[in-house]
């Protein structure tokens, strides 16, 4: 099945999806899919709630393609963390999310720290120490000799 152009969105998709029009015609199919999966549950979202949405489409429109790469690849590395890695991510961002505005823009204009990086395939560093030496066991020596 081909994925609909621009002009084939019904007006309820074209209006909530507005931020991605200059663009929409060269997302991949599935992409579009997804979005128009939003566009059909946003009717059914609360005001703020379809707020923030809309904020977070803006958003996402404004970035270049390498950075919706990185956007997703930390998207994918935080739904890999365990609950509570999970917790402390969501407080931090509530945490800047909650700064004034001068200290998010003096934050932003700072360079960033590079990210460590690993090999896509490779285990994070903890899963990769040796493992530990066994415990140490008394094991019997035959009568009359020393270990």
């Amino acid at each position: 099945m081909r994925s609909p152009s621009w002009s084939q969105l019904s007006p309820q998709e074209r209006n909530v999806l507005a931020p991605l029009a200059p663009e929409w015609d060269k997302l991949q199919p599935q992409s579009k899919q997804k979005w128009r999966g939003l566009a059909q549950r946003y009717p059914t979202m609360a005001p703020d709630e379809q707020q923030r949405v809309h904020q977070q489409m803006q958003s996402w429109a404004k970035l270049s393609p390498q950075e919706r790469a990185v956007a997703r690849e930390q998207y994918k590395s935080i739904k890999q963390l365990p609950p509570e890695k999970k917790a402390e991510v969501r407080e931090r961002w509530e945490t800047y999310q909650s700064l004034p505005p001068e200290t998010k823009r003096e934050l932003a204009a700072k360079p960033a720290a590079p990210p460590v990086s690993r090999p896509a395939n490779s285990a994070p560093a903890t899963a990769r120490l040796p493992p530990p030496p066994p415990p140490q066991q008394s094991t019997p020596t035959p009568s009359g000799t020393r270990p």
